[in-house]
């Protein structure tokens, strides 16, 4: 069985390598907080000391960091996946990172004779945890069979969606949707709160109907729980929300709705709640998110 090599274990990298272990894969990691491998060492991975040692002792390398400048060193820094001999070996970047810098990736690892795939996910912390996360790809088609079972082992829909950088052109595209899913989310309890509603009531009203989505049954819950832990953090939120208005600058097109967003986010992290969970966007209304009484 192939060696695998994972390169941030975050909230989402930590869960999607317990996963990989208990398919009984050999999975050297590294994190630029060693701490934050211990649980993972204690299950059977190894740890290296750099991203380049990963890439010495693996045939699949997965990167998962948390901006593209991240990315950036991993691949292209002196001690990054890069730096070695990678002939023969496949690069898989599940960061959500920009469709320029994928490109990049894949250009270069072309040249050294290596095979390259962008493969953001989406479905956070609880997707993660159970296994079932969406991971939307591009690059080499026939790359993306190779890789398809190691992929199975964490995600449940998983769809080739072109040549590089496709797979975070798409990841933007579920970005947007999120940002208009969350504002939403949020907007309701605020006005149902007032309006002097049963919030519990209201909820399942709404999320059994043409409103239901994910982020109102998986995000609204912790709310009422006051729970603010970050599935997905609001910082990188408004890193990935940067990257599609960027993107969507370079096509000429407008996305208002998605700016809005933006600076509500920023907004947020103006008071210090960066790294909070995506649901805390309610604390702008409701003081230290608790229900008002």
């Amino acid at each position: 069985m192939k060696k695998i090599g994972f390169i941030g274990t975050g909230v989402m990298g930590s869960a999607i390598v317990k996963h990989l272990l208990t398919a009984d894969y050999s999975v050297n990691v590294h994190n630029r907080t060693k701490s934050k491998t211990d649980d993972l060492v204690e299950l059977g991975a190894i740890w290296c000391d750099t991203p380049q040692e990963v890439a010495v002792a693996s045939d699949i390398i997965f990167t998962m960091v948390g901006y593209p400048s991240d990315v950036e060193a991993t691949y292209f820094g002196e001690s990054g996946i890069f730096s070695v001999d990678v002939t023969g070996k496949y690069v898989v970047d599940m960061t959500t990172s920009t469709p320029t810098l994928a490109k990049k990736i894949a250009t270069a690892a072309h040249d050294l004779g290596a095979k390259s795939l962008d493969a953001p996910v989406s479905g956070g912390d609880l997707g993660a945890k159970n296994g079932t996360l969406t991971i939307m790809v591009g690059g080499e088609e026939k790359d993306f069979e190779v890789l398809l079972p190691i992929f199975k082992v964490f995600g449940t829909t998983i769809m080739y969606q072109g040549e590089a950088g496709s797979g975070q052109h798409t990841k933007m595209a579920n970005q947007i949707m999120i940002a208009g899913t969350m504002t939403g989310m949020t907007e309701l309890l605020v006005y149902a709160e007032k309006a002097g509603l049963d919030l519990e009531k209201v909820l399942t009203t709404v999320g059994g109907g043409s409103a239901a989505n994910w982020s109102l049954s998986n995000y609204a819950p912790r709310i009422l729980q006051e729970n603010y832990s970050p599935g997905f953090f609001v910082k990188h939120f408004v890193k990935d929300l940067k990257i599609a208005l960027d993107e969507a600058d370079k096509m000429a097109i407008s996305l208002p709705a998605t700016e809005q967003a933006v600076q509500l986010y920023e907004q947020l992290m103006d008071k210090g709640y960066q790294d909070d969970g995506t649901q805390a966007l309610i604390k702008l209304w409701w003081p230290e998110g608790c229900l008002p009484s």
